[in-house]
């Protein structure tokens, strides 16, 4: 029995539109559990002239109204937050203990951090005889996507409010339905109508739309670093803002004084396989001292063996499916592809985990002496797979770090100023240190093809701003 999702929210109203349907399936079960309404390019113009419409109103907004409106989406996130793990967990397979915990905390921590930065925010400052003014940057177009979907939805949506903005979201038609549960937490929040709209559909007609839109004024999209390119070339002729978090290949280099050699691996293993690694800033390339590659196997393949897989419903399960048949296949080919250019398999391997007939699971992968040259040390696998290198030197181990395409994160294990001093030399947009977590309060963004721009934060929030000079007011 599939639950029909099939409406969009529009100028403040829930509308059903005459369109195609698409089915959203379950990867832990392969099943449909609801359907969308496919979106087209008349539906994004209908929500992007809602949402203009609106601007100009909630961009005079006064503090005191936002604030009340982020409390009772945080609040209504609260009250509907086993609903909202339990949708993200069935549709795209992140076991209940994560969904409840990092999936539903980071969404609302993004809503939390952009009401006390709203609390103590100065939007004008005197500068000489010259006031400065940043005002709301407009109407900004949201595509998303269904890895981390509540808060990479969250992380976009939370400061555009805070800021006076007004927006038209697409959610990824993979993983729409926490989309759908936060829209109708918004619709009740007391936001003004057309200052939030949702419009579901694919990437090449509702995405392509809201880049193009001549009523959208800034665009953010988070996805892979080749429908980003898309991305901004559809925005190009309208000179909007573009902001992007793409993918990434992150390096994590274990220092030879790292404080508990075994501990990183074992928690580099932990960090890859988490999400069943369908993270962006997942730490995928291991890089230990060539001396130590055999004791790093050694325990990397008892890391990976306690990664178990199962059915996300399990509260106990630590690895969910992977999202979809399609994404399944990618990462199978990337394995076989690993195997047959000489990378050492030591966990894992090509197929589903043994006793596991159904569903898109992916066996805990781990591949020893890898080359960086090798295609699983270039490309982003986005699954459950490691990839561990040698290294000769700290100068060696900086360069085969820096040695991607990517930059959005980076990890190093080691003494605290040594560490510190490695961290500076990576060309990435995140470091952690010993095993530290994230921080939102911190920006998040990459450098290199892994995007531009800054989420999370202050940098994040002042992404929808724009600034103003008024000479002589002062």
């Amino acid at each position: 029995m599939t639950t029909a999702y099939n409406k969009f929210f529009i100028g403040g109203e829930w509308v059903e539109p005459d369109r195609p349907t698409l089915e959203v399936i379950n990867p832990a079960t392969e099943e449909a559990f609801a359907t969308i309404a496919m979106g087209t390019a008349e539906d994004v113009d209908a929500a992007a002239k809602a949402a203009r419409a609106a601007f100009d109103g909630w961009s005079q907004s006064s503090i005191d109204e936002r604030k009340q409106v982020l409390s009772n989406i945080i609040a209504g996130l609260k009250a509907r937050g086993d609903e909202m793990a339990k949708a993200i967990s069935t549709e795209m397979g992140a076991p209940m203990g994560l969904s409840k915990t990092a999936q539903l905390g980071s969404g609302m921590g993004h809503f939390m951090t952009a009401l006390k930065i709203l609390e103590n925010y100065e939007f004008e400052e005197i500068r000489g005889s010259t006031k400065i003014v940043k005002e709301p940057a407009g109407v900004c177009g949201f595509i998303t996507p269904w890895n981390w979907p509540l808060n990479q939805i969250a992380c976009k949506v939370a400061p555009a409010i805070a800021t006076g903005c007004t927006m038209v979201l697409k959610p990824s038609e993979i993983a729409p339905v926490s989309a759908y549960i936060l829209t109708e937490i918004i619709a009740e929040s007391g936001l003004p109508a057309g200052v939030f709209n949702l419009v579901n559909g694919d990437g090449p007609s509702v995405g392509a739309a809201i880049s193009a839109h001549p009523e959208i004024d800034l665009v953010s999209f988070t996805g892979s670093t080749r429908a980003g390119r898309e991305v901004a070339k559809a925005a190009a002729d309208g000179i909007k803002r573009v902001t992007q978090e793409l993918g990434g290949k992150s390096a994590n280099i274990i220092l030879e004084d790292a404080a508990d050699f075994a501990k990183a691996v074992a928690g580099g293993v932990a960090g890859c396989m988490g999400n069943s690694g369908q993270s962006c800033n997942a730490p995928t390339r291991m890089l230990v001292p060539k001396s130590r590659m055999d004791e790093a196997k050694e325990v990397a393949k008892a890391a990976a063996a306690k990664a178990t897989v199962g059915d996300p419903s399990d509260e106990t399960t630590r690895l969910g499916p992977v999202v979809s048949e399609l994404q399944y296949n990618k990462i199978q080919g990337l394995i076989e592809k690993g195997i047959e250019e000489g990378a050492e398999l030591i966990a894992g391997g090509p197929g589903r985990p043994e006793g596991i007939d159904k569903g898109y699971f992916v066996q805990p992968t781990v591949f020893a002496n890898v080359n960086n040259d090798m295609t699983i040390a270039r490309e982003e696998i986005f699954g459950p797979v490691l990839c561990i290198l040698p290294y000769e030197d700290e100068a060696d181990a900086v360069k085969i770090a820096n040695d991607t395409d990517y930059g959005l994160s980076g990890y190093v294990s080691g003494e605290a100023k040594h560490a510190q001093a490695i961290a500076r030399q990576l060309r990435t947009g995140n470091v952690h240190l010993n095993g530290a977590g994230p921080d939102f309060a911190a920006p998040f963004g990459g450098y290199k093809q892994s995007g531009n721009g800054r989420e999370w934060g202050i940098e994040g929030f002042e992404e929808f701003l724009e600034v103003k000079a008024i000479m002589g007011a002062a």
